[in-house]
């Protein structure tokens, strides 16, 4: 007989048919193909909330076996596995900017450009992360296989960074330097080439073996560029390590005397988030048509220090202005966090967030699609959860405050 998986046409009419005594005990079951693949239903279902709107599901999860097998899942946390490289024989150096003492989005995707250039080499070669500053959480998961790290160069110290990259040149001889091309990244990437007598690569955001694409002409043009030493990459130019946890190992070295800094760094400013363009804030408060205490809301923002931002039900029904909209009709934003307060999460205000690092999702609806894009989820009332938030805000130092944000 044959040892290909038969499709029972009744079966799969019974899951196609929502009115059928069984189609619930077989709407769980995982389809398979004829090579025994699983394959996904493309016809999305419907469900009912908890509110008793009929919801459509998008992710083709209908059942209460497959959810809850869902949640267990999120609930879990995969161990991933470690990636060593133990005598490393080359090294793939990356300038790793921060902010607020986490590594940036475009730094993580550098990151990712850099390992696939350490896997195509011939030798073992791992990369190496440099930076300045504190860590405020871990880059083990990052794509850094060695760090060096240096504390007591914060601030805009542009002399001292590259006199640093100059003797890590010498010490580690990378194959390859790669720098986000944005901001001081980009001009210590730029000040580094005059040092070595290198020519860049600027604006990379792709590579092919032994070319980069280019972006040049406004963003409106493309050129190709022979593979160099130095590259200064645009976001998006790999996707981040997701597979693999790093070593992050802390090599030994000791760098010389650094030039003092000739300008004065004279620390942060104090800005009203409320004067923040929501397409350069870090940190949004977002409401929809979950919150009702508008009030509470307000309070909230300025405790936390948040921008405000709202969805396109919030502006229509007057409680927002239309320039906090956010979403593909309204703002499209980058933020590193965004807490989304009594937000459903329609497509166009997912596609506004696509690029936000961590979601945070207040509702109270667990099978809302917001809840489905959140990190983390929060499910009760809006008006409860705000007011306990808050309580642990003012219970903390001003500076613990200040620091977490």
């Amino acid at each position: 007989m044959s040892d290909l998986i038969r499709k029972d046409p009744r079966l799969a009419w019974i899951r196609r048919n929502r009115l059928h005594p069984r189609h619930a005990e077989l709407s769980g079951q995982p389809l398979r193909g004829p090579s025994g693949l699983l394959r996904k239903n493309p016809r999305p279902q419907w469900q009912l909330g908890p509110s008793g709107l009929r919801r459509l599901d998008r992710m083709n999860l209908a059942g209460g076996g497959e959810v809850s097998q869902l949640a267990k899942k999120r609930s879990e946390q995969p161990k991933l596995p470690l990636h060593k490289v133990v005598e490393p024989q080359g090294y793939i150096a990356v300038w790793l900017p921060l902010s607020g003492g986490r590594l940036t989005a475009h730094g993580k995707d550098v990151l990712g450009l850099a390992q696939q250039l350490a896997a195509a080499q011939a030798q073992s070669t791992a990369v190496l992360g440099v930076l300045c500053g504190e860590l405020k959480e871990g880059i083990a998961e990052a794509g850094v296989d060695r760090l060096l790290q240096l504390h007591g160069v914060e601030g805009y110290q542009p002399e001292a960074w590259t006199q640093l990259c100059r003797q890590v040149e010498r010490e580690f001889k990378p194959l390859h330097w790669l720098f986000p091309d944005a901001g001081e990244s980009a001009e210590l990437g730029r000040r580094l080439a005059v040092e070595l007598g290198e020519r860049p690569a600027t604006g990379v955001w792709k590579w092919e073996g032994e070319q980069v694409i280019a972006r040049t002409g406004a963003g409106h043009q493309d050129v190709t560029r022979p593979l160099c030493r130095l590259l200064l990459l645009l976001e998006e130019c790999a996707l981040p390590c997701t597979d693999h946890r790093y070593e992050a190992k802390p090599v030994d070295f000791e760098p010389e005397a650094l030039l003092k800094a000739r300008v004065r760094d004279g620390g942060r400013v104090a800005v009203d988030p409320a004067d923040i363009p929501l397409a350069e804030a870090e940190f949004i408060l977002s409401a929809g048509n979950g919150v009702h205490d508008w009030e509470q809301f307000h309070r909230a923002a300025t405790l936390l220090g948040a921008a405000e931002g709202a969805s396109r039900v919030a502006v229509d029904d007057g409680f927002m202005p239309r320039n906090r909209q956010v979403g593909a009709t309204g703002t499209w934003v980058s933020a590193r966090v965004y807490i989304a307060v009594g937000i459903s999460g329609a497509v166009q205000h997912l596609q506004g967030i696509g690029k936000v690092e961590k979601v945070v999702a207040i509702n109270q609806d667990t099978d809302c699609d917001m809840v489905k894009r959140a990190s983390l989820s929060a499910i009760g009332d809006s008006s409860e959860i705000l007011a306990a938030l808050m309580a642990l805000v003012e219970a903390r130092p001003a500076q613990e405050v200040s620091d977490a944000a």
